[in-house]
């Protein structure tokens, strides 16, 4: 006996309805965390300075890995896309929590430019930070519909999300290599 596509749905998009809240806690905590960690200072006793060129790098291969997604998706390699989603979110993760780690053990790092590249520092900067803390929902939003089998309102979201989440994760190693090499 088939079942019928209308009841999948249904039962999907009730689905992403629970999923909003949880999507959204998700969100809100991941952001109070980031608020909070430039308060909190914990002294572990480690130079964990290392952690800045981790993450740094950790986005960068984010970035290629959501490019390889893109084209993947373009040439209808629907399962090559999905594995490198997976990857991408799995490396979103790893980020996120050294950046978390690096920012409640080291202290600030404050950039040194001058004149116009100080300016440019600073739009790459605000963007990406403004950008970040927006886009988290939205990256959890696209990915629950994909997962749900809503594809088409996955199709309609991941066109504006994926080039955002791209520019976040390449203009983090930007920002590292421009604050590190003033």
């Amino acid at each position: 006996m088939k079942v019928d596509p209308t009841l999948n749905r249904i039962k999907a998009i009730e689905a992403l309805k629970r999923w909003r809240i949880k999507i959204l806690l998700v969100s809100v905590i991941v952001f109070l965390l980031i608020v909070a960690m430039g308060r909190i200072q914990i002294d572990t006793g480690y130079d964990l300075s290392f952690l800045a060129a981790f993450h740094s790098t950790i986005n960068f291969i984010t970035f290629f890995i959501l490019l390889y997604a893109l084209i993947m998706i373009k040439r209808k390699r629907i399962q090559a896309h999905r594995k490198a989603i997976m990857l991408a979110m799995g490396m979103s993760v790893l980020f996120l929590l050294s950046y978390i780690v690096y920012h409640m053990t080291v202290p600030e790092l404050r950039y040194c430019g001058q004149g116009s590249l100080r300016i440019i520092y600073f739009i790459i900067l605000s963007t990406h930070i403004i950008l970040s803390a927006i886009l988290l929902p939205f990256i959890l939003f696209t990915f629950a519909r994909a997962y749900l089998g809503l594809y088409d309102m996955h199709r309609k979201m991941a066109r504006w999300v994926m080039p955002f989440w791209m520019y976040i994760a390449i203009s983090g190693p930007v920002i590292y290599v421009m604050l590190h090499n003033c």
